[in-house]
């Protein structure tokens, strides 16, 4: 049975691989970008299963106005992925406020607007499924990536939330957890001016090892994109798709830790209880 999909940030990446490889095999697309002629030659090959929607996610009004035109073009919308966002790179000292902002607006707030956006519409059709792409980012950190971890964490707490409040609606999430992966996501990363302050730190090494190629993109695209089609398509997928070995290493050691810190102080919290009432 073909579905229908609404993807944002459908330009490049992950977003422009998921919408060629859905048309691909006769499903329709509502596709998002920034620059509308960057899915032409798309259009061209599927003009009556495509359509593409000019969108900066950042623009709440904008996010509403798309969402709604979309729904009304299409009708009936099966998954939405909500997949606009970018990285910035720089230990937190060196970034500017702006780009902090920008950061915050593009994947945090405009994911989070998104997702308000389209409740409404699946809920009148009785149910549908929203793919968040987050990233290993989302659960575990590497220096450098603060502002953009605050937001894949950010994310994913607000995700974990609502899908509590629609499951009685027939509304699903899945939380994508994809690790380094080879796509044009490392070219489009913004930064600030480096501090030589931090150049023998952490936040210096991390710089060389992407500067040299000595950080190992795992991931292949494509087969990430298989995965998050198959979630899409499955009957109860898991909360969460971590997609690579990398991610899926770093999550089980960040989760380890965690746990076991969290063991460590069962005594301490107790203490922080109040005594029994009668």
């Amino acid at each position: 049975m073909t579905k229908t999909w609404l993807i944002t940030g459908a330009s490049a990446g992950l977003g422009r691989i998921m919408t060629e490889k859905l048309l691909d095999r006769g499903d329709r697309v509502v596709a998002t970008v920034r620059r509308q002629a960057a899915l032409d030659d798309l259009r061209e090959r599927h003009p009556a299963a495509l359509s593409v929607l000019p969108l900066d996610v950042t623009d709440t009004p904008a996010v509403r106005r798309v969402v709604d035109q979309a729904f009304g073009e299409v009708g009936r919308i099966d998954v939405v992925v909500s997949n606009a966002g970018y990285g910035l790179f720089g230990a937190a000292e060196e970034l500017t406020d702006a780009q902090i902002e920008r950061q915050v607006a593009t994947n945090l707030l405009g994911s989070i607007q998104v997702i308000r956006a389209t409740l409404p519409h699946l809920r009148s059709q009785g149910g549908g499924r929203i793919l968040q792409v987050s990233s290993e980012g989302g659960q575990t950190t590497y220096p450098n990536f603060s502002v953009y971890h605050a937001t894949k964490w950010g994310i994913e707490g607000f995700v974990e939330a609502v899908a509590q409040e629609v499951t009685p609606f027939g509304i699903d999430f899945v939380i994508v957890e994809p690790g380094p992966t080879a796509t044009s996501f490392g070219a489009n990363i913004d930064g600030p001016e480096p501090m030589a302050a931090y150049d023998a730190t952490p936040s210096g090494d991390i710089r060389r090892a992407l500067a040299s190629g000595a950080f190992v993109l795992t991931g292949d695209a494509a087969r990430s994109v298989d995965a998050m089609i198959a979630a899409g398509d499955a009957d109860s997928p898991a909360l969460r798709l971590t997609l690579t070995s990398t991610a899926y290493a770093n999550i089980s050691k960040s989760l380890t830790l965690r746990l076991s810190a969290l063991e460590a102080q069962k005594a301490v919290a107790a203490s922080a209880d109040r005594d029994a009432v009668a």
